[in-house]
């Protein structure tokens, strides 16, 4: 991985817990679609985070969750805070999306695991690419919601894109899908074995995911996320 000097571009709060923040490196990076970078708080503490920008964009975008005042990562929040500019090493990986084929994509987040598919939606939607591209976001509810009109307007410069956010626990107000992510997938798709699949989430969420879409039809060898190398 390589270290990379960054100025703080912004920061901003996506929801009450969700902070974007925008990273303009010092010199060229590379990266491919769904990879990671590691944020350096210090030489022994460095600390993993989704890329969401894809590798076209001029800012290295993430979305960090931050809960409770010292956080893991509200430390990295307050961190970015206080300074100019960052360090991170950059990029790591293996889930990262698959350009040479052929497969339709399917892209299955929960909460802030939407910056993984992000990367990779925006960029396939920047290549034009044909492939049929599903997007299913699951959120516990809708405050936790954000960046849906952005990422329809993306999905919809697709030539075969589709994005269905899901909410657990929704209001009258809610029009689109409820309950759990995973199972909305599932009755959606009659059967999962056409696709290359990418999932983020906690790491239980995706242990979960990955049982249950084998048994609805999907292939181990096309199923993709660094939290398998852990679980």
């Amino acid at each position: 991985m390589q270290a990379i000097e960054c100025q703080v571009q912004s920061i901003s709060s996506l929801t009450d817990y969700v902070y974007k923040v925008l990273l303009k490196p010092s010199s060229a990076v590379d990266f491919l679609p769904g990879q990671y970078l590691n944020f350096v708080m210090s030489e022994d503490d460095k600390r993993p985070f989704s890329i969401a920008s894809s590798p076209n964009a001029e800012f290295i975008e993430l979305q960090i969750g931050a809960f409770g005042e010292d956080s893991y990562a509200m430390q990295v929040i307050d961190h970015i805070k206080a300074s100019a500019t960052v360090t991170v090493e950059i990029a790591a990986g293996n889930a990262h999306l698959r350009s040479d084929s052929e497969r339709p994509v399917l892209l299955v987040a929960g909460g802030t695991g939407f910056s993984y598919i992000k990367s990779m939606f925006t960029y396939l939607a920047e290549q034009k690419s044909q492939r049929e591209v599903i997007v299913y976001w699951g959120l516990r509810d809708e405050s936790a919601c954000y960046e849906l009109e952005q990422t329809q307007a993306t999905i919809n410069s697709l030539a075969n894109g589709k994005f269905i956010p899901v909410v657990e626990t929704t209001s009258a107000s809610w029009q689109g899908k409820e309950g759990l992510v995973h199972k909305t997938v599932m009755t959606d798709i009659a059967s999962l074995a056409p696709y290359d699949i990418y999932i983020a989430g906690r790491f239980d969420m995706v242990g979960i995911l990955r049982d249950d879409f084998l048994a609805h039809g999907a292939e181990k060898e096309h199923m993709y996320a660094d939290a398998f190398a852990f679980i």
